[in-house]
């Protein structure tokens, strides 16, 4: 069974409270159910729904969920369509609705997948590796047919990277002198061709990180699904209900915070804590992935009695 360690896990579980007047939860990205499993632990009488496009992980998920028989459903379906449960009969209203936006190591740690950086393989960064949602375009697909307009663009606004303009450059240069990239090590030999030495080293990191990033968020139509699912959060959202997202880059956090305070000014609910809680130093030493997280809570007003 894969490693996996959850992400701000104490504060997740501390933001299920009273645990005994949670009835229904709602994971909008369950990946291995590492933060499930904690929760249906910690509130008896919790239901769960799950959501996740990735097969195997909804295999693992439920291998880790089976000691709660009859307490939980998985949903093979991206998030962006979780206020369909409300069509569902019998479907309640969450007291709790999760986002963890981070990848899971499941897909960087399969070359296969060609998520990661560091390790080579196919260029392909779908999450819906089953194309369960259909006509998603995988990154060397991208690559091949983005102008140097869109690929600026994408580098620039999903991977905020200061370079975009001349990663793009150089690689519609690459395809106009015939070459193609299909495989993660030759977009990563790329990069570090186009970028001089010195810009790399001020880098403060892999010259690709940010581009591959980019790339993922684009694949994944990224943004536009968590624009579409934090609409759908508070649809589902109980009176009472908290909507709990954890991020890991800008970009996402900005857009959740912005979220957050619009529907504070419509009335909805307030921010609870009224900042981002971070991970401890503890936990940034036993699990590095944590170092860029941001948990922010917005928790739905009661309904006033009448």
């Amino acid at each position: 069974m894969k490693e996996h360690l959850s992400v701000m896990m104490n504060e997740v579980l501390s933001a299920a409270e009273p645990s005994d007047s949670i009835r229904c939860v709602v994971d909008a990205t369950l990946g291995l159910a590492g933060h499930s499993v904690e929760i249906l632990k910690k509130c008896p009488d919790a239901f769960l729904y799950g959501y996740d496009q990735d097969a195997e992980a909804r295999e693992i998920a439920a291998e880790r969920l089976a000691a709660f028989k009859g307490r939980y459903e998985i949903i093979a379906d991206n998030f962006r369509n979780i206020a369909e449960l409300a069509e569902c009969g019998g479907f309640p209203g969450a007291d709790i609705v999760l986002f963890d936006l981070g990848v899971s190591n499941l897909q960087i740690t399969e070359p296969e997948r060609g998520f990661s950086f560091q390790n080579d393989g196919p260029l392909d960064m779908r999450m819906d590796a089953g194309n369960i949602s259909g006509g998603c375009q995988n990154a060397a697909e991208l690559l091949r047919g983005a102008d140097i307009r869109e690929l600026t663009r994408i580098f620039r606004d999903y991977g905020e990277e200061r370079y975009a303009y001349q990663i793009a450059r150089g690689i519609v240069r690459h395809r106009e002198e015939g070459g193609e990239l299909r495989t993660t090590a030759e977009l990563v030999e790329l990069i570090r061709k186009i970028l001089p030495a010195p810009v790399q080293r001020k880098m403060g990191g892999h010259p690709a990180r940010r581009v591959f990033q980019a790339l993922r968020i684009a694949v994944n139509d990224e943004i536009n699904a968590l624009d579409e699912a934090l609409d759908g959060a508070i649809r589902i959202l109980k009176a009472g209900g908290k909507i709990i997202v954890i991020s890991y880059h800008s970009l996402e956090d900005r857009m959740v915070k912005q979220r957050f305070h619009k529907w504070k000014e419509e009335g909805a609910g307030l921010m609870n804590p009224r900042k981002a809680l971070l991970p401890t130093e503890e936990e940034i030493e036993a699990n590095y992935k944590s170092r860029s997280a941001k948990l922010r809570i917005f928790e739905k007003y009661e309904a006033e009695e009448e």
